[in-house]
């Protein structure tokens, strides 16, 4: 019987799979022991919005706040040294280090958090043009819900069947709806998901309620767009003051200046 070389075998193995990974497993058992409960919750809440990538869990990123401020700290202390700091660089530096180490993995997820629900709405009125078309057509709500999973990419459309796998699995429509609404958090989606519940509960009919929403989003769709058209010139108000108009004084005003100059101190230049 041949003989099975683990070490070769465990040694053959991509060093982050073998090293890294392991690693960051322990180091997220032992956040998990010193990190509050509720902080832990609120990282888990991140990740669910974020999508819950993969990898990722609310242990890890608690280990990577919780150690990359003390190795940011440390590394802003060892810098500080080597660059001959007074005593005040000494305590600041390792506090200011300790900071950005333990923000940075949360603002990080957080802001994939934002960009996922942004993409989200974005994705909403077309996803709710081509359901109101398919329903129409008609397909049934599932189908349809199937169809726009097909031909719509995107986190909208995962989320779409991550909800239709739950239906099937046997969870009722209504829970399934909510549980969509609870992992995204996009208000656009929450309306949808209440007028659907309603409709489902009040037996109204779905392509009317869809041919509402679609209209809506639409509409919202267009209000945004001009709201963040009406902040344009706001946002250049301090790019123009301090970018623009000093070169253009400068262009315009300079060669004035220097004849004037000129003119009175009887220099020439």
């Amino acid at each position: 019987m041949k003989e099975i070389d683990l070490r070769g075998k465990e040694l053959a193995e991509p060093f982050l799979e073998r090293a890294l990974i392991p690693l960051v497993a322990g180091l997220g058992r032992t956040a998990k022991r010193v990190t509050p409960i509720g902080m832990r919750e609120r990282i888990a809440r991140k990740l669910v919005l974020a999508g819950s990538p993969s990898g990722m869990d609310a242990e890890k990123v608690a280990a990577f706040k919780i150690f990359g401020s003390l190795g940011a700290a440390l590394l802003c202390y060892g810098l500080v040294v080597m660059g001959g700091g007074n005593r005040l660089l000494l305590t600041a530096a390792p506090i200011f280090g300790a900071a950005v180490g333990y923000l940075i993995p949360g603002g990080g997820l957080g802001q994939k958090a934002i960009n996922r629900q942004e993409a989200i709405r974005k994705a909403m009125p077309d996803t709710m043009d081509l359901l109101t078309i398919a329903v129409e057509a008609g397909l049934g709500f599932d189908a349809a819900m199937a169809h726009v999973r097909r031909n719509v990419p995107g986190p909208l459309s995962d989320e779409i069947g991550r909800m239709l796998q739950e239906i099937q699995l046997g969870i009722p429509r209504v829970d399934a709806f909510r549980d969509l609404a609870a992992r995204t958090d996009v208000e656009e989606l929450r309306a949808f998901v209440l007028a659907m519940v309603q409709a489902d509960t009040f037996g109204i009919s779905i392509a009317k309620v869809l041919r509402a929403q679609s209209k809506e989003l639409r509409m919202k769709r267009r209000q945004r767009a001009e709201e963040k058209a009406q902040k344009i010139p706001v946002k250049l108000l301090f790019p123009l003051i301090f970018c623009i108009l000093p070169s253009m004084f400068i262009v315009l005003l300079g060669p004035g200046i220097i004849r004037l100059v000129r003119t009175f101190s009887g220099l020439n230049f």
